[in-house]
C-alpha cells in the first residue's frame, strides 16, 4: 500500500484542520492505520490509530477530546480531525498503516509511511 496526506496548513490556536491519508496499491481496511507526527528537535510521536474494523481507536494523552481518527471505506481514506488546535500541536504529520491487529505506538511496528503533512499553529 502507498498513503499520501494532506490537508495540514497554518492556523491560529484554538483552530481547527482536517488531515487526509489516501491509500493506493491496496485497502486501509486491511491495516490497522495511524498517524503520527514530529515537531522540529524530537522523535516521532504516535497520535492516533485506529485498527482494521474500524471498532478501536487509541490516541496520545494530549490530544484525547481534540482529535478525532475515522476512516471512510467507500472513499479508502483516512482522516484526522484536530480541534482547539494548540502551538504545541505543530508538527510534520505523517499516516502510517501497520499489519499489526492492536494499535502499537511503536514506531518500528508501522511498516508503511505517507509523505509528512506541515501543520502549524500560531499563538
Amino acid at each position: 500500500v502507498q498513503l499520501q496526506a494532506s490537508g495540514g496548513g497554518l492556523v491560529q490556536a484554538g483552530g481547527s484542520l482536517k488531515l487526509s491519508c489516501v491509500a493506493s496499491g491496496s485497502t486501509l481496511s486491511t491495516y490497522t492505520t495511524g498517524w503520527f507526527r514530529q515537531a522540529p528537535g524530537k522523535s516521532r510521536e504516535f497520535v492516533a490509530g485506529i485498527t482494521r474494523s474500524g471498532d478501536r481507536t487509541r490516541y496520545l494523552d494530549s490530544v484525547k477530546g481534540r482529535f478525532t481518527i475515522s476512516r471512510d471505506k467507500a472513499k479508502d481514506t483516512m482522516y484526522l480531525e484536530m480541534d482547539t488546535l494548540k502551538p504545541d500541536d505543530t508538527a510534520v504529520y505523517y499516516c502510517a498503516a501497520s499489519t499489526y491487529s492492536s494499535i502499537t505506538n511503536v514506531e518500528a511496528a508501522w511498516a508503511t509511511w505517507g509523505q509528512g503533512t506541515q501543520v502549524t499553529v500560531s499563538s
